[in-house]
Formats: structure tokens, sequence, C-alpha cells
């Protein structure tokens, strides 16, 4: 109205140009601005490394201006803003949740029954895959793939698709469409894989350089180079994946390393020339800046040191590597060593969407690590580490950063809501906490996506 308005007034001083200007911009800035009003919590460095490592504001307000964060302000300072204030009093505000690892085709087999690794994914994951030829199939999964991501407070994510284009086009399209910041790509597969699932070197540099040249920084999307793993592509694939990343130093690398024991003799058998399984990466040029490695389990200090050096990264997926027997992944030799570590999920071998599903099975691994070998000094994965794996720190892993990951003005405003008394035993149990530690780690421990109350991606709620 006030546009229409000073559209019909004839305007003769340029000083009354001037002054309109700033009126009307003035309202525009009033219009695309909110405060979201509840308790604040975001970190800014890494729990490990300091005791200054977050930002806790009790009853304050978050502001969101043009989909992007523009502080945090005092409750006190709320109504001086001229700003719509969203009341969520009594709830956590949080950043959105980073998936650093997770495999939307196998959705449909999640919760699969009874193989370690090499056996599921002939038994499960192969055949299901296999599905993902058809558009029409890939687009069905990939709606409930990113709907389960949003109930359960992931705004980002690194995610696989299959060998099939088809895969990719229909999770990009639902992405792009969400406006999420996601990363994926095609799986890179030329050998040891049923037949219907491979590729071949030349198809898989062609397929991906397409899709590269469609999707990558289109929008919030980002495209990964994606073997599967080393034993399923052969040294000419593995070089034409290299050769893809030297094009286009941008994209990302995405695979898995040293997440089983029998993986890791078979591998020793396909690359004897290799030092190691992370070396078989190393020698084909794909262990580099903007590289993510699934598990690590076993890795030893001197392939953490190589991660390390080049600014690779791993993601820590507990409750995979718990489901199918792989292993406890070594979180305090990582820390140690300063490998980037963000948190996975990993389904469908992960039995949940849920990160904080996911980060009390991580606390799990670390004190099951405790009663194993000579581990005496392994420290308890406190809640601050936790929350933060789970948010800056797949943001580091996945050099997103700059981005998300927390509340620094000029981010993205992808935050959710969470709702600490959302079940019975919750709102019980919540009576009796009296810091922030002990809410954070009875949310961890207790919550679900029920306890997501509200998820919001560029500042627009899911």
């Amino acid at each position: 109205m006030v546009r229409f308005f000073l559209s019909n007034i004839n305007i003769k001083s340029s000083i009354t140009k001037l002054f309109l200007l700033i009126f009307s911009s003035s309202v525009s800035v009033y219009a695309e601005t909110t405060i979201y009003q509840g308790d604040i919590l975001h970190f800014t460095a890494d729990p490990a490394e300091t005791n200054q490592a977050y930002e806790y504001t009790e009853n304050g307000g978050l502001i969101v201006r043009d989909g992007k964060f523009a502080g945090i302000i005092s409750a006190e300072d709320i109504a001086s803003k001229h700003a719509k204030v969203i009341d969520y009093r009594g709830k956590l505000i949080l950043p959105g949740f980073i998936d650093s690892h997770i495999h939307y085709p196998q959705t449909g087999m999640i919760a699969a029954h009874g193989e370690q690794l090499l056996e599921w994914l002939k038994e499960y994951t192969f055949p299901t895959e296999r599905r993902f030829s058809k558009k029409r199939h890939a687009k069905e999964v990939a709606e409930f793939f990113v709907d389960q991501l949003q109930k359960n407070g992931t705004t980002s994510a690194l995610v696989f698709g299959t060998v099939h284009p088809e895969s990719v086009d229909a999770l990009f399209e639902v992405a792009q469409r969400e406006n999420m910041r996601l990363i994926a790509g095609k799986v890179l597969m030329d050998r040891n894989a049923p037949e219907y699932l491979q590729d071949t070197p030349e198809s898989a540099y062609r397929d991906s350089k397409a899709l590269i040249e469609k999707w990558h920084s289109k929008g919030r999307l980002s495209y990964a180079i994606t073997p599967r793993f080393a034993p399923t592509s052969t040294p000419d694939q593995l070089r034409q994946a290299a050769k893809l990343l030297d094009e286009y130093p941008d994209v990302y690398m995405h695979t898995h390393v040293s997440e089983n024991k029998d993986e890791i003799n078979w591998v020793k058998s396909l690359f004897p020339e290799a030092k190691s399984y992370l070396d078989v990466y190393n020698l084909y040029g794909l262990n580099r800046d903007h590289s993510v490695f699934a598990h690590g389990i076993y890795l030893d200090n001197q392939e953490m040191k190589s991660m390390a050096a080049v600014g690779s990264a791993i993601a820590f997926c507990p409750t995979s590597n718990l489901f199918l027997g792989s292993g406890l992944f070594p979180l305090n030799r990582a820390e140690e060593i300063k490998v980037d570590v963000g948190l996975g999920t990993d389904v469908g071998a992960g039995t949940s969407f849920s990160m904080l599903d996911t980060m009390d099975e991580a606390y799990k691994v670390i004190q099951l690590q405790k009663s194993i070998g000579n581990n005496t000094g392994v420290k308890t994965l406190s809640p601050f580490k936790a929350f933060y794996l789970a948010t800056l720190g797949s943001a580091k892993a996945l050099d997103i950063d700059d981005k998300v990951g927390n509340f620094e003005e000029g981010k993205e405003a992808d935050f959710i809501v969470i709702d600490l008394e959302a079940t019975d035993l919750m709102k019980f149990r919540m009576k009796s906490v009296k810091t922030i530690e002990e809410k954070l780690f009875a949310l961890q421990v207790l919550g679900d996506d029920r306890a997501i109350h509200s998820t919001y991606i560029m500042g627009d709620k899911k």
C-alpha cells in the first residue's frame, strides 16, 4: 500500500526522493526480519580444544533477515527491534543438524537383519539399488528421504546415490525444491559387483561430468565424485575419478575406508602395491581437500596424519558400526592428530535418521573403548562435543562451515527448534537437570524425531 501511494506522488525534489527511498527500504527490511525467541545454543569452536567453544543465550532472540542470521539478542532487546517475533520460549534453538554420510537409496532396506559389511552388501544393498535405474522409483524414495531428514532436524547432508544418473537427478530435484544445502553423487563401480550395477571407467567419467555440469553449484547443491569403495573400482576408474577432481577442483570426493577387517584384507589383495587401505586413495590422487571418508575405524596414526596433512575428513557413523559389528571408531585419536571428523547416520546400515540417536550411540562407542585393550586414557564423549559433531563439526568436515553450522551473522539460516519435553519421560527427566550440559545429555539419550518441534531452511519453516 505504501509503495502504491508513493508511486502516485509527483516527486519534484531530489531530497524528497531520497527520503522516500530510505523510508521505503526501511519498510522492506522490517517486513523481512523475524526474531525467534527461545534458549539459543551454538558452537564457535571444538569443545575438545577449548572450554569457550559454545555460546548459550537463555531466553534470547535469534534474528533472521532475508534467509540469513543477523545476530543474537537478549529478551530485553527484542521489543526494540520492531520485528515479527516467533515465540519458542522454553524450547531450545540449535543450528540444523548436518549428516556427513548417508545413503538415500538404502532408505527402504534400513533394519535388514543379520550380516556384516560384505555379505550385507550382496544380500541387501545391491538388489535394493538395482531399482534406481527407474527415475520414478528414485523420485519416490528421494521425496521420502528428504522428508525424513527434515523431520529429524537435518538440514544438510553428504549423500550417496546409486550407479544410475537417474538416482542423482531425482535427489537433486527434490533438494533444490526444498532449498537444501546438499552434496551428492553417482556411485562409481566397475567390478566386484553384480553386472546390473556396474559402469565402466569411461561411462563413469562421462556420466559424472554431465551431472557436475548440470547440478554442481546450482543454488545450494554440490556434487561429489563417489567411488563406492576401493574394491569395486578398477585402477582405471580411480584414475578417471581423480581426473574429474582435477578438472573440477571444488567438487567433493566421497567414499568409504577401513570399515571392516575383511574389507581391509580384500583391499590388500586387490592393491598389493599400496602400503595401507588409505594409501590406495593416496596413490590414485583421491585423498585431498574436499575428500570425505566414511568410517575409518581401523586407520592407523600414519593414515590419519596423511588425512590431516591434506585436509580430508572422516565421517563417524556409530549406529552403522555397531549394527554391522564393524568396530569402534577411535575419536580420541582422531582429535589428537587433528583430523576433521563429522557425524553420519549412514542409513541404511545406520539404524536411524535421527542425529540425536546417532549422538547417543556415539557416546556408547566411546564408553566401550574404555574396557577394551590398552585404552585407559580414552575420554568420555561430552554432550558438548556430540552436538558440535552434529553441527559445526560436520560443517567443517564438509567444508561448508563458511555457510552453515552455527549462528554467525551472514550464515544461511538453517536451524531447528527442539521440544525438551516432547515425551513423558523427557518431561519427567528435565525436571531434575541443573545445567545446559545435563540438559543436552538427556536430550541426546532420550530424544528422537519427536523432539524436533520445527525445522527451518534458509529461514523458511518446513
